[in-house]
């Protein structure tokens, strides 16, 4: 079944990625927006171009009938989700397939299983996966949660059952900071997913974010190795790298491979991402959730691997078997990606949108930018505030970051305020530099006025 068009259903440097990535495969690209992304760049790249409803998201992108009804008007054969929105809901999936259409991703079955994060738990476990200890299933109250606490351990994770981006997680030290956070845990839970749902597990002591990147065909798995996303503010990524350098060569392996058991055992199809928690201190790593859609981190595995995931998974969906095997997958070199957000970070990370009056993009060997600016844009205030990804690639991590701050030095968005600075810091930190960091090591590096002592040129 070939895809001739494809509906678009995503805004941002995420829509131009696909956009580019279907072109390249001959295929017509059809691209949604609402009102306030008329002059987007992705629909000034699509070869045609349909409003799906007012700004706010809830209104157009979130709006599971106008965007079914927009995709089958516009005479697409398929619609891709990108990430965030509707790129991980059930309901919009089966609603794309049973309007006849090709969704660009997992089966809806695999999405609910999967983005329910009890099941993906016992989905794991039942493959031989290992899982941090915690409730068996959801907990509905607070005295279940206490009483799961009291089994596993303190400190305890209390995380929504639905959902991700950080979102419906506290950490409770004692029973009773766990009686005063549940209940705000699932309060959060319900506003943000509508589910209220939770569970409890063992918080892991300094943790790195290691995740795996797969691809699946319903039949196949494969890995595309790790990358490590441990440099967190408020659970949300701001830096990405592959490969993972705390990891040696046989955890590697293990984690990968039961990335692929896990793939394989749920039959996936398209790109997926399995995240653990990794702790040095006992050399262990345990499988936390899974990410039923392509990620805003996936520039790192490709450059580290040669893969065009966006195009492997549009290629899946069409009902192609995967086009490499794992053996043909390899390493080179590393790859480091830094989040350009409009925020302004002198400033508590105020949103910065508005126009963008002189645009200059870092260009050479190894260097990567996926954006969707120009001169004269207008940055609208209404949706997530990340702009672009700057993306490098050396041979050795040293290496990497010497180019990544050649790359930002580079790098001018002028009108707004940007994270540059912060990702300026960061390079020039020792601890980052030397690799010795964990989820938990941002923040107080914040706090504590790291951003302040690299930016005014003190000692790192």
């Amino acid at each position: 079944m070939a895809i001739r068009k494809l509906f678009i259903a995503n805004r941002g440097e995420i829509a131009v990625r696909i956009v580019r990535a279907a072109q390249s495969l001959g295929i017509e690209t059809v691209q949604a927006h609402s009102e306030a992304d008329r002059d987007m760049l992705a629909v000034r790249l699509a070869d045609s171009a349909v409003e799906i409803g007012p700004a706010p998201a809830k209104e157009s992108y979130l709006n599971v009938d106008r965007v079914v009804r927009a995709a089958v008007e516009s005479g697409a054969d398929a619609v891709h989700p990108g990430y965030g929105f509707l790129s991980e809901s059930p309901r919009f999936a089966r609603a794309v397939e049973e309007a006849g259409l090709i969704f660009v991703g997992p089966s809806a079955d695999t999405i609910e299983r999967m983005g329910d994060k009890v099941a993906a738990r016992s989905a794991a476990k039942a493959a031989g996966v290992p899982v941090v200890p915690g409730s068996k299933g959801r907990v509905e109250g607070v005295d279940a949660a206490v009483q799961v606490a009291a089994d596993v351990g303190y400190p305890v994770m209390i995380k929504a059952a639905a959902g991700g981006g950080g979102r419906g997680i506290r950490v409770a030290e004692d029973e009773a900071s766990l009686r005063k956070l549940a209940p705000q845990a699932q309060a959060e839970a319900q506003a943000a997913f509508g589910d209220g749902g939770l569970y409890v597990e063992r918080a892991v002591k300094d943790p790195r974010h290691i995740e795996v990147q797969i691809l699946g065909d319903g039949t196949r798995a494969v890995h595309c190795f790790e990358r490590e996303c441990s440099l967190q503010r408020r659970r949300q990524k701001v830096w990405e790298e592959a490969p993972a350098t705390c990891l040696d060569a046989a955890t590697r392996d293990r984690l990968c491979a039961s990335a692929v058991q896990l793939a394989e055992a749920v039959g996936y199809r398209g790109a997926g991402t399995l995240e653990y928690l990794y702790e040095e201190s006992s050399g262990q790593f345990f499988f936390i959730e899974m990410n039923t859609r392509i990620q805003v981190e996936h520039p790192v595995t490709e450059m580290v691997t040669g893969i065009d995931l966006v195009a492997e998974m549009i290629s899946v969906a069409a009902g192609a078997p995967l086009s490499v095997a794992q053996e043909d997958i390899r390493l080179s070199g590393h790859a480091i990606e830094v989040r350009i957000n409009a925020e302004d970070p002198a400033m508590q990370f105020l949103p910065s949108p508005g126009e963008v009056t002189g645009l200059s993009v870092p260009e050479g060997e190894g260097v990567r930018f996926d954006h969707f600016l120009y001169e004269g844009y207008q940055i609208p205030p209404f949706y997530d505030s990340l702009v672009g990804k700057l993306i490098v690639h050396a041979p050795d991590r040293a290496a990497a970051i010497a180019r990544l701050e050649t790359a930002l030095e580079a790098l001018r968005v002028d009108g707004i305020r940007t994270t540059v600075p912060l990702h300026l810091a960061l390079a020039a930190d020792a601890d980052v530099r030397a690799g010795a960091f964990h989820t938990q090591w941002l923040e107080p590096w914040l706090a504590g006025g790291g951003l302040e002592t690299q930016t005014t040129g003190g000692a790192s």
